[in-house]
């Protein structure tokens, strides 16, 4: 096992930071706030990356990678606290890939042309619902629908990131609606890839966050010396550090092991949520005391980050329920799906 990136996975990774770095500035976030949905022209844009279509497969004219290139690039959305459904749509794409490849959405999505937002047993809310082009709703007897935000009713609901779009959805299954039968298991491995997806984004914003502070306190100056001189602030920082580089692992494991459909994968999709969270929730506390009372101003760039990480830290099954999840594993229990909260 090689818990590290290929050349090729470093660099698609690298080009979708670079891309990200110019084309989702912090005034890109907070313009997403203010709209109506995240989704921009920046999508058609990361179609041209390879990003939108990253597991499509090949034969709908998408790149055809899997699970571990998947997290590497959600890293780098999380860092830059990126509004568009990207996790959303992959965990979409997935489903129709497996079982309505021809429906016509899949070179869609990849070509940047259709956004996918998707539901799965458990969930409440579906991000980014009115504005996707299409809807993939499982539902707990293993029933597979693909539906239009015209066959639904939407209700928005107010997140504490309010760049993520949130949607009750109300929709009667119907036989026009229905691709298939019995997927509870490909909807536990769905839920599984969004779980790791939600795992990357909070690394990459716990780093985003830690970077961002180091800069503030090297900067930031009291009584005549930065306050990232004081023993008290680097300890603050490099407990978040230790943290960050304790929970980078366990995702890289995770990735490793969905991709390859290990007997360990939920457990190890579990275990990564739960470090990726406890990082990004000790990053958004030690980072906002050092940033002192401006921190918690919606003037400061910090609180993109933050609310993002408290809104990723419950979506895709929050720490109590991927600790069952590990607790079921462990005594030979069936593990269920995360289900998701936010």
């Amino acid at each position: 096992m090689r818990l590290a990136y290929t050349e090729d996975q470093e660099l698609f990774r690298d080009t979708v930071r670079d891309f990200l770095a110019d084309r989702c500035t912090t005034a890109d976030v907070r313009a997403a706030w203010a709209a109506d949905t995240a989704i921009s022209a920046r999508w058609v844009e990361l179609a041209k990356v390879g990003v939108t279509g990253i597991v499509v497969p090949e034969e709908h004219d998408g790149l055809g990678m899997g699970d571990e290139e998947l997290a590497a690039v959600l890293v780098e959305a999380g860092r830059a606290a990126l509004p568009e459904p990207l996790l959303e749509s992959a965990v979409a794409a997935g489903l129709l890939a497996e079982f309505a490849p021809d429906a016509g959405w899949l070179a869609e999505i990849a070509a940047g042309r259709a956004a996918a937002s998707v539901l799965l047993p458990g969930q409440r809310l579906a991000v980014e619902a009115a504005a996707a082009d299409v809807l993939v709703i499982g539902l707990a007897d293993g029933d597979l629908h693909v539906v239009t935000p015209a066959d639904c009713v939407l209700t928005a609901q107010r997140s504490v990131d309010r760049s993520r779009k949130l949607f009750t959805v109300d929709f009667t299954p119907t036989a026009r609606t229905l691709v298939a039968s019995g997927t509870q298991r490909a909807l536990a491995r769905a839920a599984d890839r969004g779980a790791l997806g939600a795992a990357a984004q909070l690394l990459g914003l716990t780093r985003r966050m830690l970077d961002t502070t180091v800069e503030y306190a090297k900067q930031r100056v009291q009584r005549g010396v930065p306050i990232g001189s004081h023993q008290s602030v680097q300890h603050h920082l490099a407990n978040v550090l230790i943290k960050l580089e304790f929970a980078r692992p366990v995702v890289l494991r995770a990735a490793y092991s969905l991709a390859r459909d290990l007997p360990s994968a939920a457990r190890d999709v579990s275990m990564a949520k739960i470090y990726a969270g406890e990082a990004a929730d000790l990053a958004a506390r030690n980072c906002l005391q050092v940033h002192g009372a401006i921190g918690y101003t919606e003037e400061h760039d910090l609180q993109l980050f933050m609310k993002r990480a408290w809104a990723l830290g419950t979506a895709w099954g929050d720490a109590g329920v991927h600790r069952d999840r590990i607790a079921a594993d462990l005594l030979g229990d069936a593990p269920a799906p995360p289900t998701p909260a936010f």
